[in-house]
């Protein structure tokens, strides 16, 4: 994959509709060999970008999900320590040395994410999921692999990448990010998709879904998205919806208005939101989808 139109293609291949933007994103990160962050609001397809390009590129997806508290142990390594115990009570009255060079060796070593990604013999596609949900000592944690694709374990010394991943970042701007993790990073803002593009979304990950419903589907989304919501439907919700309505057989929103209206459930997440949609809303945004 070297073009855009070739990275596009072939996302597409795997069921992810890219725009333009994000196509030069996904090329220049494979020619710079750079992580690329994608930062957006939630449910628009940040996640699902990583796991197209495993998909592309016919590789291991190895994925670290982010949250409050997260540190090296759970993201790099950690020691086995059950069988350390257990190799200590073995060679009990050997010297303390020979023992100690033992249990911290590779045999001992249990492989995180991190640790995993830069030691596969074929680049995996390393997504760090949702790093705003980290600590900033965690991303700072970060800078060294994400410069030098090496990590430092004391017990062992440096561990340099045998391959470099394929580095994806995502991010739904709870926090602001360090203005380090940037500058290491390529950067793309994933923005709802518009229209058409949501209809291909449609067509090309529900079986059954028409071009006709599908732009239906899209224009209708479109519409709710710009109402006074607490949680705007991403585009995963669009899919859950598309879904249940091909699945109940619906093929023209018109034709059904009241199973149209029971089954926003698959979009609007809050009793707020819920509330908010009332059937004459539901009415009037169906009639300006054509």
């Amino acid at each position: 994959m070297k073009t855009r139109d070739d990275i596009a293609q072939a996302l597409a291949a795997a069921g992810y509709i890219a725009d333009g933007e994000l196509a030069t994103a996904v090329s220049l990160m494979q020619l710079l060999k750079r992580p690329l962050l994608l930062e957006g609001e939630a449910g628009v397809g940040k996640t699902e970008v990583a796991k197209a390009l495993a998909s592309v590129h016919g590789t291991e997806l190895i994925r670290l999900q982010c949250y409050e508290g997260l540190d090296q142990s759970a993201a790099l390594y950690e020691w086995n320590y059950q069988r350390q115990l257990l190799a200590i009570q073995a060679h009990r009255g050997d010297k303390a040395d020979a023992i100690e060079d033992q249990i911290f060796s590779e045999k001992y070593l249990l492989e995180r994410p991190l640790l995993a990604a830069i030691r596969r013999a074929t680049p995996p596609v390393l997504l760090i999921d949702e790093i705003d949900r980290a600590d900033d000592e965690f991303e700072a944690f970060l800078l060294e692999l994400l410069s030098d694709f090496q990590v430092s374990i004391p017990e062992l010394g440096t561990i340099t990448a045998t391959s470099i991943p394929h580095v994806v970042l995502t991010s739904n701007g709870t926090r602001e990010l360090s203005d380090a993790l940037r500058r290491r990073c390529l950067y793309h803002y994933v923005d709802y998709p518009d229209v058409d593009r949501e209809a291909r979304i449609i067509m090309a990950r529900i079986d059954g879904a028409g071009a006709s419903l599908a732009l239906q589907i899209a224009r209708m989304v479109e519409g709710i998205r710009k109402e006074e919501l607490r949680k705007v439907p991403g585009v995963a919700e669009t899919l859950d919806w598309a879904a249940a309505l091909v699945g109940l057989g619906v093929l023209d929103l018109h034709d059904t208005p009241e199973t149209m209206h029971e089954t926003l459930m698959c979009l609007l997440k809050t009793h707020e939101d819920r509330s908010r949609m009332t059937r004459e809303v539901s009415d009037r945004l169906l009639g300006k989808v054509a």
